[in-house]
């Protein structure tokens, strides 16, 4: 991927409000909820699925934007929700080890972003390109998607999905419906509600969830209007602990998202035709990343990452401004302190998000797979062939690496181990024609 094309900085639409101009008073809140729907299905998605505070996510997705926005000074109009890749991880993680272990790994993956950033803004990014190719991204995007899979399906199948000795054809009946509106919602929506198939989804399945009567309303009615938010505080809710073996895990999905975040930059460079790579620069737009997902990982949230959804609303609307963008950052937190809001999300049945989480995770797994259509590999070639392979059955097939270095125990498994050996492969086989 290249950076010097003058070709990406084209832009593709005349905007009607640049990156620095406000909208007017009139236009203003109903623009920056535009971009709160293009994220919310997806960024409250994530809490449910992985069992971190929903409000928390929200305070973090909207504090973490507002962060991004001041750390790239204003110039660049992307919103940051939260990150899909992190969903499996974070979910196996919480089984096995403490929330403060947990949490004390997302935020050193902040800490990697901002690291990466640094040496970017003083080396380059061509490093990071010939570390991580398409021919190991897409792979690996596709384990994320695949890997997600069952999580989806025993949701949709089962009253609990830890105990999978029978399925509910209500709950089955709830999903097949959720997924057809969201399909509906993919295929045949235009304009900004092309945009939010995931919410029309989750909406949708909620209204189905509550006529074949399987809504809990308890919690709904227990829960008053205003309330703090469910967050978790260090020292208080929980104890931060540096566990090398989490945070080893982490480690290569921070290299992924790293090169989706890239990949989005470049979209939005396009879209907007200005070179932000150069102002303000890749590194602050990484930084602003890290620091948000730092925020995140603090208050109990999940890291955080650019959204295309958002991107997408920018090429419709033809509004770049940051004003927007802030707007509905600081939406999202207000949201976070109303509890009947958040009641509600709690109160979804697992078969609505399983529904929605059917298409969502095969999507993310397809997107791999077009990185690889994009990037034109060549599967004729035997090296491209046998590191895709590789990557999959182990990524797929949950291999794990257990050892010892020193008193201190590691463990390597699914996605992290498929990443590390994937990267591995890429330096170490020898480039050349297919014989």
């Amino acid at each position: 991927m290249a950076f010097d094309q003058e070709e990406i900085y084209v832009r593709t639409v005349e905007p009607k409000l640049d990156v620095h101009e406000k909208p007017r008073p009139k236009d203003a809140l109903l623009l920056s909820i535009q971009h709160l729907f293009a994220m919310f299905g997806a960024t409250v998605l994530v809490p449910y699925l992985t069992g971190l505070p929903v409000s928390a996510t929200l305070i973090a997705s909207g504090i973490g934007t507002l962060l991004y926005i001041m750390i790239t000074k204003g110039k660049i109009p992307a919103y940051l929700g939260s990150s899909f890749a992190f969903i499996f991880p974070i979910t196996i993680a919480l089984k096995s080890n403490s929330l403060g272990e947990v949490l004390t790994a997302l935020f050193f993956s902040g800490v990697v972003y901002v690291i990466i950033g640094v040496v970017i803004r003083f080396v380059g990014v061509e490093w990071l390109m010939k570390l991580l190719p398409p021919i190991v991204v897409g792979p690996v995007i596709m384990v994320i998607g695949l890997g997600l899979a069952p999580v989806a399906v025993n949701m949709a199948m089962y009253e609990n999905p830890n105990d999978l000795t029978g399925y509910n054809i209500t709950y089955i009946m709830v999903a097949l419906i959720t997924l057809g509106i969201t399909v509906l919602g993919s295929i045949f929506f235009r304009g900004v509600w092309g945009l939010i198939p995931i919410l029309i989804g989750i909406v949708g399945g909620y209204v189905t969830a509550v006529l074949f009567g399987i809504v809990d309303f308890t919690v709904i009615k227990e829960t008053s209007w205003l309330q703090l938010p469910q967050v978790h505080i260090p020292f208080s809710d929980y104890t931060p602990k540096i566990n090398l073996g989490l945070f080893l895990v982490m480690l290569p999905i921070v290299f992924v998202t790293i090169s989706e975040h890239i990949g989005h930059q470049v979209v939005i460079n396009k879209i907007v035709g200005r070179n932000f790579f150069k102002d303000p620069g890749l590194h602050r737009s990484l930084i602003g990343d890290g620091v948000a997902t730092m925020f995140s990982s603090i208050i109990g949230g999940p890291p955080t990452t650019t959204y295309g959804e958002n991107i997408g609303v920018l090429a419709i609307t033809r509004i770049f401004s940051v004003w927007v963008i802030g707007g509905a950052a600081v939406i999202a937190v207000i949201l976070g302190f109303i509890g009947k809001f958040t009641a509600v999300i709690t109160s979804i049945p697992s078969p609505v998000m399983g529904g929605v989480s059917i298409l969502l995770f095969g999507i993310i797994a397809s997107s791999g797979l077009r990185t690889l259509i994009d990037a034109k590999v060549d599967f004729d070639n035997k090296r491209n062939l046998v590191i895709a392979s590789v990557i999959l059955v182990i990524g797929i097939g949950k291999a794990h690496l257990d050892f010892v270095i020193g008193q201190i125990p590691f463990n390597l498994e699914g996605m992290a181990l498929a990443a590390f050996i994937g990267i591995i492969l890429n330096l170490i086989l020898p480039e050349g024609e297919n014989e």
